[in-house]
């Protein structure tokens, strides 16, 4: 499999779990993504963007890295079309560093529906800041979870849910159904192995992973 790691503008925190997550990936940086580059010691082989996000003193810093330059007034983000260079290289799999928090809500609400729309083709993909990490739940398939005990964790609905059973949680749930809009899935704990099944409707487990040995 070929895993690319997508340098998004969000928030990233170097973690060991990151650096082994990211290791052989192959790497793009997406506008201001490239300023997580020193900080992960990542060289991506392309950027991509309009830079209208990229401050000069990361321009004159990165100025030998290949560029594919795109105008301001585009139907795409530059996350979303790095994913598609990407996909056209042969990427099947994805690690998207700096998915979540940054000055844009709307950017990391695309990257949470894109994860979804990927994963629905059989791509996997990790959305990721190293100090919280997201999975897309993909109906009628079991899904297992290795992190800590006492770790929090929300499932994040993107319309109803049916068939949600959650195991090895603080609250498990037993093949419920989770009204749109609902709490009900928002600040669980790990006790045990987190198991997670969903029968119908989409859906994103995000975990807040412990912040020791962030750098």
């Amino acid at each position: 499999m070929t895993r690319f790691a997508i340098l998004l503008g969000g928030d990233a925190h170097r973690t060991p779990e990151l650096d082994a997550q990211l290791s052989g990936s192959r790497v793009l940086a997406a506008d201001s993504g490239m300023r997580h580059a020193a900080t992960l010691e990542l060289v991506p082989e392309l950027w991509v963007g309009d830079f209208d996000s990229a401050p000069d003193e990361l321009l004159r810093q990165y100025s030998d890295i290949p560029r594919e330059i795109y105008p301001p007034n585009k139907d795409k983000t530059d996350g979303e079309l790095a994913i598609d260079l990407a996909l056209a290289a042969g990427a099947s799999q994805f690690v998207l560093v700096g998915a979540f928090g940054g000055e844009r809500p709307d950017h990391a609400f695309l990257h949470m529906t894109l994860a979804l729309q990927l994963a629905g083709r059989g791509i996997p993909v990790l959305l990721t800041s190293g100090a919280q990490e997201g999975h897309a739940l993909l109906p009628g398939t079991r899904h297992e979870f290795d992190y800590g005990q006492g770790t929090i964790f929300s499932i994040l609905a993107f319309g109803e849910l049916a068939g949600l059973t959650v195991e090895g949680a603080k609250w498990p749930l037993d093949n419920v159904i989770v009204p749109f809009g609902s709490s009900l899935t928002i600040s669980n704990e790990v006790r045990g192995r987190l198991c997670v099944r969903l029968e119908e409707g989409r859906a994103l487990l995000i975990a807040h992973l412990t912040t020791e040995g962030v750098r």
